[in-house]
């Protein structure tokens, strides 16, 4: 069992690093590459909080450089981030997140791995965090992470204290530090001794912080060890300070663009736990073969590799590895058989072997077949033939090729019949299969625990003849198609169902007892599909007709269905749901493979008493948000606001505009019509301002997006309330904007999700009027969660509580507060 776990775990992770975009370096420099690192033996493991805390340049210097095993477990997937891409939350976020991660891999050549925790929202405590995850459970995924990848020195990347800012922050150098020691200790977690053995890594380092110039002095003078990332690496063209800002600039749903630095980037390490070390953080740890028992004859045999290289005859090195693998085959060791996996794939780079499995289509549906098509190609000099071929995952065939030749660049092609069963279940990822046990992923299978994806569908399995050379190369079955602008791309291959269900809204609000239409949409993914649509209310609600049916003749078309839905006469919240039906949700952007989450058929639905005077809205979108769909909901006309709208359109036809998410900070127009909106205000308007990031932060970057965001002086801060319940305690109770044209009252502050809000004003200008008393427990009240002053004629807002999550999540007090606040300007002209 540890064998296969083990073997497994080198595969998956290889068909992620093989089967994506073009390589950081290909030709004569990828075979140099990969021929140094099989000549190393070690590997290093970094451990944060989410996606972006990992210093790329740290593990590009050692995946890169040192030619290490290098792998970053990042205990989230980053599901409470905001996202400056797109209107994805929670989940969704976290699907976004974790394959910018694996993008990131790609280009600094570490693995990526995680534990079951949710990114919960931010907390100000490690105490918090690890009550709310679990502190077992979490701890429990990193030493099973740190027992199968088996690192020598484990990073942390914060302190464990509370100057890391975050309490998951705190929390992942806490968990790490003691991982590291009961990843050793058989009697700690004993189940995971049935795949692995325990593992005591040589030390355990802190990545000492350096984001501005006195933490680099502070960090230098307590540092016992110092690496040089600015280093150029030659064969690449690049240094591994450069590799880590275009690695870093992946993570784009959370505006991570970094600048790819030339020049010396020193990075410091003290030691926390294990042996400590001076100089450099793998001091006194044997990373060649020597370590492995029989390891001699093969570091031997690579030595002459090594020395047979010919940049223009790379296949000259595979005599040296012929004599390797046999060695290195017979070695019963987890790193042995993550070495015999890279011999492999390196003898194929140096023989030019190119080989693909690409279904037809990119998905199939349960019961039906799917065409794949592999094919094999050497591209050299060097004779190739193909032995078998093995389709491995939801069915399996073996296919003898008999040693058919496929080299002198002329192409070896077969095409299977892959059967999928009729229970077959959607291709869903597969932490989110299970409902969710607190902040914990439900992962039943130990061995998934700890993968960054969900495994392929199928896999094809190729024996192949090189040069003499007997050696077996895996690749994921993946869906190939051209793009008319972008050229090839790929996207994985899916089981969906026959059909996907999904409502017009995520959730849907009735201010009035007035009933509304509700729209089902289903979409085939099989031809000639036919069923019933029967939706089940909650207890008072009524639905007409109570079911209707629908006819689709083609895969990939679908059809509207229409019910009229009336609420209860009192306040009631629910859902709607359609039972044994899934809605199918695509994300695609263009830094990432599309990803497909299915999602319960379901409507949350709230029947509350929301009144508005804003009959006519303005909304410039900033990073993307779901908020214009909720203020509709009270039957107000919004209208999403262009560049050239916000410069030459009639400001005065709207009775509020609302700048949404991140706005001043994406949209160079919004600021450049930032007198515009004031004269606007002034002649009567409202203008409500949502929650804006102040870029100057710890990070040291400097800004100038906010100076003018108000008619007053206002500094936006880095303050937040990051307790949902935490109390919004009135200043002025009887303030108009908490009267009319809704009577607050303190049930509207309920039933909020994940945090009240963030980046309050720290300062402001004494004609601004604070709406709200608010503050974390233990902590000092903060007044710069919602201002609102008079401006001539009209009234200006600035609010930022996360009505970007409230609002879409159907919160009903959210929604008849942010009423009243695009109403105040109307309301106070009477």
């Amino acid at each position: 069992m540890r064998r296969f776990a083990t073997a497994l775990f080198v595969c998956f992770h290889l068909l992620i690093a093989t089967a994506q975009e073009r390589p950081l370096a290909s030709g004569a420099a990828d075979v140099r590459a990969r021929l140094d690192q099989l000549q190393v033996v070690g590997g290093v493991l970094m451990i944060a909080a989410h996606p972006d805390d990992e210093n790329t340049a740290v593990l590009a210097y050692f995946g890169r450089g040192r030619h290490l095993r290098a792998g970053y477990l990042s205990l989230t997937r980053g599901e409470g981030g905001q996202n400056l891409i797109g209107p994805e939350q929670g989940a969704l976020m976290g699907v976004i997140r974790t394959q910018e991660l694996l993008a990131a891999r790609r280009l600094d050549g570490a693995q990526q791995f995680f534990t079951r925790a949710i990114d919960f929202g931010f907390s100000k405590t490690a105490a918090e965090t690890l009550d709310k995850w679990g502190r077992n459970g979490v701890l429990a995924d990193t030493v099973w992470v740190i027992r199968r990848f088996q690192p020598d020195v484990v990073i942390l990347r914060f302190s464990g204290t509370p100057r890391d800012g975050h309490g998951h922050h705190q929390s992942s150098a806490i968990l790490g530090k003691e991982a590291f020691e009961a990843a050793a200790d058989p009697a700690r977690f004993p189940e995971q001794l049935q795949h692995v053995q325990p593992w005591r890594a040589k030390r355990c380092v802190w990545n000492s912080f350096s984001f501005t110039r006195d933490m680099e002095k502070e960090a230098a003078r307590t540092a016992r060890m110092t690496i040089d990332t600015g280093q150029y690496d030659p064969l690449l063209g690049y240094s591994y300070g450069e590799i880590a800002g275009m690695s870093r600039s992946m993570h784009r749903s959370q505006g991570m663009g970094a600048a790819e630095r030339k020049g010396s980037m020193p990075q410091y390490f003290v030691t926390v736990a294990g042996e400590p070390a001076e100089g450099d953080p793998l001091s006194g740890i044997d990373t060649t073969w020597n370590r492995l028992p029989g390891g001699a004859a093969v570091a031997a045999a690579l030595e002459e590799a090594s020395r047979a290289f010919d940049i223009r005859h790379t296949a000259r090195i595979l005599p040296a590895l012929a004599k390797a693998r046999p060695l290195v085959a017979a070695m019963d060791h987890p790193w042995a058989r993550a070495k015999l996996v890279e011999l492999d794939e390196l003898a194929a780079a140096a023989a030019a072997v190119a080989v693909e499995a690409s279904a037809a289509q990119w998905a199939a549906t349960p019961g039906s077949s799917a065409a794949i098509r592999v094919s094999v190609v050497g591209r050299g000099e060097t004779p190739v033939a193909v032995e078998s071929l093995i389709l491995l995952g939801l069915s399996e065939q073996h296919h003898a090729a008999n040693g058919a030749p496929a080299g002198d660049n002329k192409p070896w092609t077969h095409t299977l019949t892959a059967a999928i069963p009729d229970g077959a279940a959607p291709t869903q990822p597969y932490w989110l299969r299970e409902p969710r046990q607190g902040n914990l992923y439900a992962v039943p299978s130990l061995q998934q625990r700890g993968e960054p994806d969900t495994e392929p569908v199928f896999r094809a399995r190729f024996r192949l003849t090189v040069g003499g050379m007997t050696i077996e190369l895996t690749r994921p079955v993946v869906h190939r198609y051209v793009d008319q602008v972008r050229g090839e791309l790929w996207r994985p291959f899916l089981i969906v169902p026959p059909t996907a269900v999904s409502f017009s809204e995520k959730s849907l609000l009735f201010p009035s007892p007035a009933s509304r239409t509700v729209e089902i949409t289903v979409w085939a993914n099989l031809d000639k599909t036919a069923g019933e649509i029967r939706p089940a209310v909650p207890t008072g609600w009524r639905i007409e007709p109570a079911s209707r049916t629908y006819s689709i003749e083609h895969a990939g078309e679908q059809t509207t269905l229409a019910f009229r839905v009336t609420p209860p006469a009192s306040a009631s919240t629910g859902e709607i749901a359609i039972a044994g039906a899934q809605g199918m949700h695509t994300i695609a952007y263009d830094h990432i493979p599309p990803q497909t989450v299915f999602t319960p058929a379901s409507l949350h639905v709230t029947a509350a008493r929301v009144k508005t005077l804003a009959n006519r809205i303005g909304y410039v979108m900033g990073a993307g948000d779901e908020v214009p769909q909720a203020l509709r909901q009270w039957g107000s006309e919004v209208t999403l606001l262009s560049a050239d709208g916000l410069a030459r359109a009639s400001l005065s036809s709207y009775d509020a505009i609302v700048t949404g998410v991140r706005a001043y900070n994406t949209r160079p127009d919004l600021r450049a019509n930032q007198d515009r909106l004031m004269q606007y205000v002034s002649g009567g308007g409202t203008l409500v301002v949502q929650y804006n990031v102040a870029t100057g932060g710890p990070f040291g970057r400097a800004s100038n997006e906010l100076d003018r965001i108000g008619p007053y002086p206002l500094t936006v801060g880095r303050d937040r309330v990051t307790v949902e319940e935490a109390p919004l305690t009135p200043l002025d109770p009887e303030s108009p904007l908490l009267s009319a044209p809704n009577r607050i009252t303190p049930a509207d502050y309920e039933g909020w999700v994940q945090e009240r809000g963030l980046y309050f004003a720290s300062k402001f200008d004494p004609r601004y009027t604070p709406l709200w008393s608010a503050h974390d427990p233990g902590e000092q009240p903060s007044q710069g969660g919602t201002l609102w002053t008079r401006y001539g004629k009209g009234v200006y807002v600035f609010t930022p509580m996360s009505w970007f999550r409230q609002l879409p999540a159907g919160v009903p007090g959210a929604h008849r507060i942010f009423s009243n606040l695009v109403s105040s300007g109307r309301l106070l002209a009477r």
